[in-house]
């Protein structure tokens, strides 16, 4: 008898310590995910994130670009088009999932892309980092631009795709169809339109919200950081950084926009100065507000959902 419950107590014991390695590590663990690299696991994680901030605010987007590429056809002195204005307009005339076009362009673009902008900052960090040292304000900056550059030229044809979706000016069908479509008719360069005021734009936005957001956050009390409110911490800090970002970087968004949308390919130069020309210097802030709210939300929760979920895996974002 007594041996019998020796070796019960031994197993129970055995048991109790696979649990709690378990538990220390988020949950049940899987083979797979076990013995992925640390970057690949990071990428998943980025490329959740993207899907559910992608699929939440995709209409504030779809908004922005429709004010932006009403530029062009707006003549001087014409009455100023609002969000909720072009809101209504596609809502009456495209229907409520309306808001929704270019949803495909945009989960092919970001699902990969804010996997491969994680998985970079990931890398990035831990082979600068390696002692854990936190980056101070101006290595966070290098290090998210970093990250940023590289998802952006990844990703950037489909970007182009994506911004002509939405714009309304273009029949496409799909993803592929159009791709096909800018390649025979434009040539494949077409894809990569806009490249200099994409980088000008995504570059500098993730690297001061990465700065932004580190700071936000070492600024929370312990009590905070170490309770179950700390998701909503994080995100609050998120909204801070993004509301910043995005109106630094609001008029390299204007201009990419216009190079993408615009058959002719202008120049960044030339964007540039068509934009003054015609609208001053209001006109490269047009769309910032739907812009803003969407970069500022999708920034914030695909930042929350990546840490949280880096976490239930037993990394260290």
């Amino acid at each position: 008898m007594l041996f019998v419950a020796a070796a019960q107590r031994e197993r129970e014991v055995k048991e109790g310590d696979m649990q709690q390695k378990q538990d220390s590590q988020g949950g049940k663990p899987s083979s797979i995910l076990g013995k992925a690299h640390p970057a690949l696991k990071a990428f998943m994680c980025g490329s959740l994130s993207g899907t559910c901030s992608t699929l939440l605010f995709q209409p504030l987007d779809l908004v922005k670009t429709r004010l932006q590429t009403l530029q062009n056809n707006m003549k001087p002195g014409a009455p100023k088009v609002g969000m909720m204005t072009v809101l209504i307009q596609v809502i009456r005339t495209e229907s409520f999932l309306g808001l929704w076009k270019g949803v495909s362009p945009s989960f092919v673009r970001c699902i990969p892309g804010v996997g491969i902008y994680f998985s970079t900052f990931y890398s990035l960090k831990q082979h600068y980092f390696q002692e854990g040292r936190a980056p101070n304000a101006g290595e966070a900056v290098l290090l998210g631009a970093g990250a940023r550059a590289v998802a952006g030229v990844c990703m950037l044809p489909v970007t182009v795709i994506k911004t002509r979706f939405e714009s309304g000016r273009y029949n496409y069908v799909s993803v592929l169809g159009a791709l096909k479509s800018v390649c025979e008719t434009e040539g494949p360069r077409a894809l990569f339109s806009g490249l200099t005021a994409t980088l000008l734009r995504d570059a500098p936005f993730s690297g001061i919200y990465v700065m932004f957001y580190s700071q936000a956050k070492r600024s929370l009390p312990p009590e905070v950081s170490s309770s179950p409110y700390a998701p909503l911490g994080n995100f609050g800090c998120g909204v801070m950084a993004g509301v910043l970002a995005s109106v630094v970087t609001q008029p390299a968004d204007v201009v990419k926009t216009h190079i993408q949308v615009s058959p002719a390919h202008w120049t960044t130069k030339d964007a540039i100065r068509y934009i003054y020309t015609e609208h001053g210097l209001r006109g490269f802030f047009r769309g910032a507000v739907p812009r803003s709210l969407r970069r500022t939300l999708m920034a914030a929760m695909a930042w929350t959902v990546y840490e949280q979920l880096m976490a239930r895996m037993g990394l260290k974002s």
